[in-house]
Formats: C-alpha cells, sequence, structure tokens
C-alpha cells in the first residue's frame, strides 16, 4: 500500500473512526450504565460498522489499483456504511424512549459518526480535503549545475550523455580520443548518420509529482490505463504530448498522462 497516496480528508475519516471507536466504551445512556459492548448488536451492528466502512475507504485509496464489490469499489462502499451509521445515530437520539436519558457514548457516536459520514462524501468534493496528505519530498540540492548522486527515480539520478568525472571526456587506452593508432587510417563520418540526427527540440525532461492519484494512459491512445501515479513519487516527463505530458516510471513503463493539473516539478 502507498500511503503517501492519502489526503486530508482520509486523515478526518481515520479520526473520527477511532472516536467512533472510543464512544463505544462510554456509557449510552445517562440514567442506566453500560456500554455499546453490553449487547453486540449496538457494538457491531452500529459502532463496528462505522470503523469497517472507514477501514474500507482508507485500504481503497492506498491500492495501487481500485477493488470493487459488486460493481462498486470499496471507498463507495465505506461511504455508504457511514452515511448508515450517521443515520442510525440521528434518528436513535431523535426517537430516544421518554424513561432514557442520551449518554456520552451516544453523543460522542452521532458526533463521531457525522464527521465520518462527512469526511467520507466531501473528499472527493472539496480540494482543500483532496490534497495530499504528505507532500512530495524534496529534489536533492544540485552542485554545479549537474544533479548529485542518486538513484533512478528520483530528481539526482544519472542522466543519459552525462559527462565524466571532471568534466573532460575519457581518452582511448594508447592514444588520444579521434586521433586513429599507428597504421590505421581515420573512417570518415558517414553522412548519412548525419543525415539521420534527431532535430533539436525545445522541451526540456524534468521531474514532477503528482498531488493525487493519476492514471497513465498508454501512447497509442488506449483507454486502458496502463499504470497509476501516486503522490509522494517522482516521475520523469520525457516528451510533450499536447495538454499532457509522456512520462516514464521507475520500472521503465512510458505513457502518457493527460491531466497535469496541479503537478509539482523537480
Amino acid at each position: 500500500m502507498n500511503f503517501r497516496s492519502l489526503t486530508r480528508g482520509d486523515a478526518v475519516v481515520i479520526g473520527a473512526a477511532v472516536l467512533l471507536f472510543i464512544a463505544s466504551f462510554v456509557d449510552l445512556y445517562g440514567n442506566f450504565g453500560g456500554n455499546a459492548w453490553e449487547g453486540l448488536g449496538t457494538a457491531i451492528g452500529t459502532f463496528m460498522v462505522g470503523v469497517i466502512g472507514a477501514a474500507l475507504i482508507i485500504v481503497n485509496r492506498g491500492l495501487p489499483q481500485p477493488r470493487k464489490i459488486a460493481g462498486l469499489d470499496l471507498g463507495q462502499v465505506g461511504a455508504a456504511l457511514t452515511l448508515a451509521v450517521a443515520w442510525n445515530f440521528f434518528w436513535t437520539l431523535i426517537d430516544l424512549p421518554e424513561q432514557l436519558e442520551a449518554g456520552a457514548g451516544l453523543i460522542l457516536g452521532l458526533i463521531a459518526s457525522l464527521a465520518l459520514a462527512a469526511g467520507a462524501i466531501a473528499t472527493p468534493l472539496v480540494p482543500a480535503l483532496n490534497a495530499a496528505l504528505v507532500g512530495a519530498p524534496k529534489p536533492q540540492p544540485m552542485y554545479g549545475g549537474q544533479p548529485q548522486q542518486g538513484g533512478y527515480g528520483y530528481p539526482g539520478g544519472p542522466q543519459q550523455g552525462q559527462q565524466p568525472y571532471g568534466g573532460q571526456p575519457q581518452q582511448s587506452y594508447g592514444g588520444q580520443q579521434g586521433q586513429p593508432l599507428p597504421g590505421q587510417q581515420q573512417a570518415p563520418a558517414p553522412q548519412q548518420a548525419q543525415a539521420q540526427a534527431p532535430a533539436p527540440s525545445d522541451f526540456t525532461p524534468f521531474w514532477f509529482a503528482v498531488p493525487v492519484q493519476r492514471p497513465l494512459y498508454a501512447e497509442d491512445g488506449s483507454p486502458t490505463p496502463i499504470a497509476e501515479l501516486a503522490p509522494g513519487t517522482w516521475y520523469l516527463a520525457v516528451e510533450q504530448r499536447g495538454p499532457g505530458l509522456v512520462a516514464q516510471t521507475q520500472d521503465g513503463r512510458r505513457g502518457v498522462l493527460q491531466d497535469t493539473t496541479g503537478i509539482q516539478r523537480g
């Protein structure tokens, strides 16, 4: 699971689920002792249903590809469960028998269930809640105009065509570069190779990170995503493709990122 894909709304969901679980151990009614675990129907059928709904939302967010149950992904099922729990708590307090007084557990459960349902429903709709909880790591510092040594997948990795150490091209053993050995003639550069040299492009490859999960589509225009770009990971943009970017993942796969809004350049 990629926990860097969690959003601020997911943090609200997690906090509300923890509060709901704590409320199950507090007295439900003020004039009668006993918490929700005195009867498993209330504890499992109400309180834990909300906790399970929150767990489904978080698990679905962390998976590389959404999992589905009966045609609905786990996040949608979890959101439906949180709404059902909030609805149950609301009408339980509204229709409370006269001989019973609402206790701290019932009131706390209502507050937690409302916050849980609000976080589950509002997260995809409110940009502030849909923002990444953990930002992408900072790019490594640059020294002398060249990235510091690093691995692929992060700014600072070795780049193709980089000069050797010291900034001077290496010389062949027994002679200088570009000079033939004794008894040998230097072959002329074929004109065909020069004609096939690619024309310079104005696009400069750069590293970037996405604010939320974004699908990466095949370069041939296929509607099926070939990968899922996750927040907190740096990807290499190698080409401009209309309004989108041709991006390369750490395992070497290339595809088109159609939605480039809000990306962070490295």
